[in-house]
């Protein structure tokens, strides 16, 4: 039984609006032209911009007789300011440009001018390097490549940059979500920035079949580099710029002038003595943040470890972990369970991933590795003098990125440079 309300409608016109359906008048057949009159000026206006971007960079990249970019895991900064330096020494007017721990221009003369980036950095930055090169009147261009998914790595390099030469330092396992989790697959993924025509530098040891696919489909050559016994930390990256030198006519002795006269780059390999604690006690500051994953960073340590006559002083780490590299965190956690910090006397923990650690704990993993409540770089050097006490080598490890380049630039201003 239904209730009758108290009030009715008598007619939906009471609200001011008719419940039939409006019909609307079919589109004007000149209407209907002119939009699509419209759209096809903008897309061909759209099309010439592109036309006449695209010739532009043609006209910028031919301007620049040798093109010379590098890719590859590690090393890229290094290797890039090697060969660099090596072709400056030999008379030609050169531009340079590193992305690693921080982008750099090197200049023609040597002088360094750091890049300013709003935002993240994209592949698209290279066109201002080619436009630069071009107007400074460069006659070789050494670039270290900036992408690392396979897709970005063959636009970046066949498109854009379009190298004489190609480097490929090192293949390792990172970025392994962007570039593959086995190290054929990462070869692959760097193989994707063969172009025809190039000539491939690879080290020996690294030469995986996927290269020589890659080549073989463009014809391009791959030449394989084996050490030279040079007297360097990174003896890989060494060889392979002084291959690069002697294949563009460098004389040798040349070559190595300008190897000596190379900036470092501000993430390679460095460290500092420092007084530190009270009463004050000679410490060995050790920056190996950019090595950044497990497999490199064990390198770098087996070459401070026979360079580095370290004494009686024990050896201290201080690993910095980053937010977006989630991958590299649960690398160092699973390489710590290997026992990769054998030989340590400590290990002291900085950055994010906090609850990685707290998670292996829990489950019987991660022991060893003390969190630092510091939230700045003098206070985590403070802390970790007060906590050991005594004359030690603090190694930096892990990431580069956040409190790790603070670490670094604190490291400069308290420390005197040492050299092995």
């Amino acid at each position: 039984m239904f209730t009758r309300l108290p009030f009715h409608f008598k007619d939906d016109r009471e609200f001011g609006y008719n419940t039939k359906p409006v019909i609307q008048p079919p589109l004007d057949r000149r209407q209907a032209i002119r939009g699509l009159a419209t759209t096809a000026v903008c897309l061909g206006f759209f099309c010439l911009l592109l036309f006449l971007e695209r010739r532009s960079l043609e006209r910028q990249v031919r301007r620049i007789p040798l093109r010379v970019a590098v890719t590859g895991t590690r090393g890229k900064s290094t290797v890039t300011r090697l060969i660099a330096a090596a072709l400056r020494e030999a008379g030609y007017p050169v531009l340079a440009k590193t992305t690693g721990s921080k982008p750099v221009l090197i200049l023609p003369d040597g002088r360094e001018q750091e890049l300013v980036r709003r935002g993240l950095p994209v592949i698209l930055e290279q066109k201002k390097v080619l436009k630069t090169a071009a107007a400074l009147g460069a006659r070789a261009l050494v670039v270290e490549m900036m992408s690392i998914r396979p897709e970005c790595l063959a636009v970046e390099s066949r498109r854009l940059l379009r190298p004489h030469i190609l480097v490929v330092t090192n293949v390792r396992l990172d970025h392994r979500d962007e570039m593959g989790w086995t190290k054929p697959e990462i070869a692959r993924s760097l193989g994707s920035a063969i172009l025809p025509g190039a000539a491939v530098f690879v080290p020996e040891g690294e030469g995986y079949p996927d290269f020589e696919q890659a080549a073989a489909s463009v014809r391009a050559e791959i030449i394989r580099v084996g050490k030279r016994g040079a007297a360097s930390f990174f003896e890989q990256d060494r060889s392979l710029a002084e291959a690069i030198s002697a294949h563009l006519g460098v004389p040798t002795e040349i070559a190595r002038r300008g190897f000596a006269s190379a900036g470092p780059d501000f993430g390679s390999f460095q460290a500092w003595q420092a007084d530190l604690g009270a009463p004050p006690a000679p410490w060995l500051l050790v920056s190996a943040f950019a090595a950044n994953e497990p497999e490199s960073s064990g390198l770098v340590l087996a070459q401070l470890r026979e360079k580095a006559a370290r004494g009686d002083r024990p050896l201290i780490g201080l690993l910095n972990f980053r937010s977006d590299r989630g991958d590299r965190t649960r690398q160092w956690l699973d390489a710590q369970e290997r026992g990769f910090f054998a030989g340590f006397r400590s290990v002291y923990l900085v950055g994010a991933h906090g609850h990685a650690l707290r998670v292996k704990k829990s489950a019987g993993g991660g022991r060893g590795l003390t969190p630092l409540s510091g939230r700045s770089a003098s206070a985590i050097t403070h802390q970790i003098v007060s906590l050991e006490g005594g004359a030690s080598v603090l190694v930096g490890l892990g990431n580069i990125g956040g409190i790790g380049g603070e670490l670094v630039e604190h490291w400069q201003k308290i420390g005197r440079s040492h050299a092995f």
